[in-house]
């Protein structure tokens, strides 16, 4: 038996026994649905396919395919030093089935895509840990297919129920941002008060006037990710909301958004303030000043057991595989980061704006690859503060209203970040699709587009997903940088995005499209914006909004 002081292992449950402490008698376990044969994992109390209850437990030959890796050189855990494989194989029995690992006994310069591996056991406490090695046959196979192919999740789309839209009912009414920066070391509620007292302002109302709080990813400790969601901020200013909204199962970190625009869109407040703070930079020092303790124990995921712990791991997996199938390379990634970094130069609130160069991007230290240091967000300190209104109060108020035209909230493809689609960032495609079937606008109609960067993956898939280029084209369509600057086909990220303006989880890049829609972003403003969309996160349920204004 080894042992790992401190390495994540797995909370084992009565559910999920059987997988865990299966490599006891060296036999891989997967739950079946025993009445269609198919494997399913993670563990449920019902068949995703067939919807029978009748579930059993299959033995399996623990042979697989490479279907993704990445080699991990940042993040390193007690009893797993960087560097180390985070790999996902698909179980030859159902490849539907993606199994996140480590490969090990390999040199990873060898590894390649389609590669067969099989299982070796690797043994922690009551745990049974799942590894894989390459096989004696080193022919590479075919990768896993998507169950839906990118270019057909408009296929799935569910059509508008009806011909009125809630969206028409809305408007962005004010915006406000507290300082940015790194390692401010203030009190994370302070900066959100500070970015709502900015927005009423700038909406010309006062506290009085808002009658609704919407917020992510709501209370609780999410390490740095928040102040304290609708509690701590009504405790703070007494408010005294009648709609109030917080949580982390929304259409992405702006979900807030969307979900205050069904609040006054249905009657139940009238001006609904949303924010959003992070202050992970400062979380992170006092982590090492030893004055934030970091919670311990098992974990119920099924990717920290095997060191991966980011969303880095996991976009890597997409953007390696995206290159396999497409042709893309770093390169094309670092087209993204370095319009970001010029845009930063214009944009005073930016944490770096110094010029960047290609070869900088290159040359940065690796992450997990294809990952460099560059294709990482900044994590900072900041909050932003939208305020939602309807639209005939809207008109009422001294700035020029921006309107909703769509927002794409429907999920396609499974939620599961290692059993979703293989060459995109998850939770794009599908809200993608349905933000165009709710409006008869176009990709060539719009004019700026501020696209979710926690990685240069994340962008590049929303990019592809909104038509701006077609599937599997952003090679071509990126190359040079031309078409994505401020003066290009769609300007894209304008003020710095999260790659270099700093990780404000989607809600920066809103207050930058109501920026640009009103013409009020000096340097960097695009000519003539009319139309803008904003993607807020991927991966886990994201959401997707066309704004436009009046004109």
């Amino acid at each position: 038996m080894s042992t790992a002081p401190g390495r994540p292992l797995p909370l084992v449950t009565d559910e999920n026994e059987f997988f865990w402490t299966a490599g006891a008698d060296g036999t891989l376990r997967f739950q079946e649905c025993c009445a269609c044969a198919a494997l399913i994992h993670p563990p449920a109390p019902v068949c995703r396919y067939c919807r029978s209850r009748n579930m059993g437990v299959r033995d399996v030959s623990g042979k697989a395919t490479l279907a993704g890796f990445t080699v991990n050189h940042r993040f390193s855990l007690p009893g797993m030093p960087a560097p180390y494989v985070v790999a996902q194989v698909a179980i030859v029995e159902d490849p539907r089935i993606r199994l996140t690992t480590n490969i090990i006994e390999a040199d990873w310069e060898q590894l390649q895509l389609g590669q067969p591996v099989e299982v070796v056991f690797e043994h922690f406490e009551d745990v049974w840990l799942p590894l894989f090695r390459p096989t004696s046959n080193t022919e590479p196979a075919a990768l896993p297919d998507d169950e839906i192919a990118p270019e057909r999740f408009g296929e799935h789309v569910r059509p508008m129920l009806t011909t009125e839209k809630f969206e028409d009912k809305v408007a962005l009414t004010g915006i406000g941002m507290s300082k940015i920066g790194r390692r401010l070391m203030a009190p994370p509620l302070s900066l959100t008060v500070e970015a709502c007292e900015a927005a009423i302002a700038d909406a010309g109302l006062t506290f009085d006037d808002i009658d609704g709080l919407s917020t992510y990813p709501g209370g609780g400790n999410f390490g740095g990710f928040g102040e304290g969601g609708v509690i701590a901020l009504e405790a703070a200013l007494g408010i005294r909301p009648t709609w109030h909204n917080g949580g982390m199962e929304t259409f992405g970190p702006a979900g807030s958004v969307i979900a205050a625009m069904l609040a006054v869109a249905t009657g139940l407040a009238r001006h609904v303030l949303c924010f959003r703070t992070l202050w992970e930079a400062t979380f992170n020092e006092l982590m090492k000043q030893g004055k934030i303790v970091p919670s311990g124990g098992r974990t119920a995921s099924w990717q920290w057991p095997f060191g991966a712990t980011s969303a880095a791991h996991t976009l890597a997996l997409n953007a390696q595989r995206h290159f396999h199938r497409y042709g893309t390379t770093k390169e094309t990634l670092g087209w993204i980061a370095l319009n970001q970094r010029a845009n930063a130069e214009l944009n005073p609130t930016a944490v770096y704006r110094d010029p960047m160069t290609m070869d900088d991007y290159l040359n940065a230290r690796p992450i997990t690859t294809p990952f460099g240091l560059y294709d990482c967000d900044v994590p900072c300190d900041g909050a932003v503060a939208v305020i939602v209104s309807t639209v005939d109060a809207a008109r009422d108020l001294p700035k020029p209203p921006v309107l909703v035209e769509a927002v794409g909230t429907q999920i396609i493809e499974r939620i599961d970040w290692d059993q979703s689609t293989l060459t995109h960032e998850p939770q794009v495609l599908g809200q993608a699709a349905h933000l165009w079937s709710r409006t008869a606008l176009k990709p060539s109609d719009v004019d700026v587009a501020e696209l979710y960067d926690g990685f240069t993956m994340n962008c590049l898939s929303w990019m592809e997903a909104l038509g701006f280029c077609g599937i599997g084209e952003a090679r071509e369509f990126l190359d040079g940088g031309k078409n994505i600057a401020r003066d290009g086909l769609i300007p894209l990220n304008t003020h710095g995005g999260q790659l270099s303006h700093g990780r404000t989880h989607g809600m920066g890049l809103l207050h930058e499209a109501v920026t640009q829609l009103r013409g009020e972003a000096g340097a960097r403003q695009v000519a003539d914006a009319r139309v803008g969309v904003v993607s807020s996160g991927g991966l886990t349920p994201s959401g997707v909004m066309l704004l436009r204004t009046e004109q």
